[in-house]
């Protein structure tokens, strides 16, 4: 018997190209697209070792796990590393990113997370991008869980190397990601001997035997399930508006903060700054006394599909994360997720106004903002 996700005609090299191109208008860019066959840390590890080499000197700018990975991997392939290290709990600005660039006049190389989902905040890239720009050095941001919740312009911002997935904010797969490139990239690239190829990593491989030829002919098989749902992902995007899904995320945000603070039992926001929250995740700090694995635990046995998690690693007992995006930036999500905590308060014998939260929810979502990305 025939099914539909099995019995698919094949993705032609006009179709791949195809959504390539949408996913570049979705940016603003006119940059080269590449879509890569694969989890969004392809083309941020691939885009890393294509760049940089022994005489690479980097600013790579810590606000969370990404950055101190970016930094690992920088130092791997023998560059020069200078670490801007900034408290989980709030962001990068871009004086201190100034500062650093004077201090280390030689750096070359920027790399930044736009929004930190594991810590709950986001980088003015905008303002970044201007300082990194007029020192000249080449910019490499993370935009994969900010894409859709935000807006995400190369062009505009001077970003030579832009990674994005589909799996956060623009609700749809993890297989496949997409990095835009630019002229200056490309010469880096091409000047770097340790640059991969012949290597899954590689982005010179798609450089010279797909965007170079013409995009006629795919280096290999597409990961079909996923191209045609990152195809149906910009789609939704498309019609929906893209103002609007992002509105719908800063809502979201919005109303889990002041729903979480309504909520009382010592939850505080993790972020200090509501301007340096990210739209995608809301993370909260638990009383001294708590254990925030515990908590979302007991918060998760009333349903365990809410988008609620512990902090990672040395974060678990302290933070909380509401994973307010894509198909959970709705009111409902939000809702369910401030009931759950407040019951597993409850349970673990601390007070929480569960109807102060309600109510604080109601009156913080903006209008206008519609729901969850299935609806649009």
């Amino acid at each position: 018997m025939t099914h539909p996700f099995l019995d698919l005609a094949p993705l032609t090299a006009g179709r791949f190209a195809a959504i390539e191109d949408r996913v570049a208008r979705l940016l603003g860019t006119r940059q080269d697209v590449v879509i890569t066959q694969g989890e969004a840390l392809l083309p941020l590890e691939g885009a890393i070792r294509s760049a940089a080499g022994p005489g690479t000197v980097a600013l790579n700018v810590i606000t969370g796990p990404y950055g101190q990975t970016f930094g690992n991997w920088l130092r791997d392939c023998g560059a020069t590393v200078h670490d801007l290290s900034v408290p989980f709990h709030t962001a990068v600005s871009a004086e201190q990113v100034r500062a650093a660039l004077a201090e280390h006049p030689e750096i070359d190389f920027v790399s930044l997370v736009h929004a930190e989902a594991a810590t709950g905040n986001t980088n003015p890239v905008a303002e970044i991008g201007e300082v990194v720009r007029a020192h000249g050095a080449l910019f490499y941001l993370d935009a994969v869980a900010s894409v859709g919740a935000e807006p995400v312009l190369p062009d505009a911002w001077g970003v030579d190397l832009c990674v994005i997935g589909a799996q956060k904010a623009m609700g749809g797969p993890a297989g496949v990601s997409a990095v835009s490139v630019s002229e200056r990239a490309w010469a880096r690239m091409a000047a770097n001997p340790n640059a991969p190829r012949r290597s899954y990593l590689s982005l010179l491989d798609w450089k010279e035997r797909w965007t170079d030829a013409g995009r006629k002919a795919l280096p290999h098989a597409p990961a079909q399930l996923e191209m045609l749902a990152l195809e149906a992902c910009v789609e939704r995007l498309e019609a929906a508006g893209p103002e609007t899904v992002m509105a719908r995320h800063a809502s979201a945000a919005a109303a889990t903060r002041a729903g979480a603070l309504a909520l009382g039992g010592g939850l505080e926001p993790y972020v200090y700054e509501a301007r340096d929250a990210a739209p995608v995740a809301t993370t909260l700090r638990v009383p001294s006394d708590l254990d925030a694995s515990a908590l979302v635990a007991r918060a998760l046995e009333s349903d365990p599909a809410l988008p609620l998690a512990a902090g990672g690693g040395a974060l678990a007992q302290e933070m909380i994360r509401v994973n307010h995006y894509g198909p959970h930036a709705t009111r409902g999500a939000v809702q369910g997720c401030l009931a759950a905590l407040g019951a597993a308060l409850a349970g673990a014998g601390v007070g929480a106004d569960l109807g102060a939260a309600r109510r604080t929810v109601e009156s913080s979502w903006g209008t206008r903002t519609g729901e969850g990305l299935s609806q649009a």
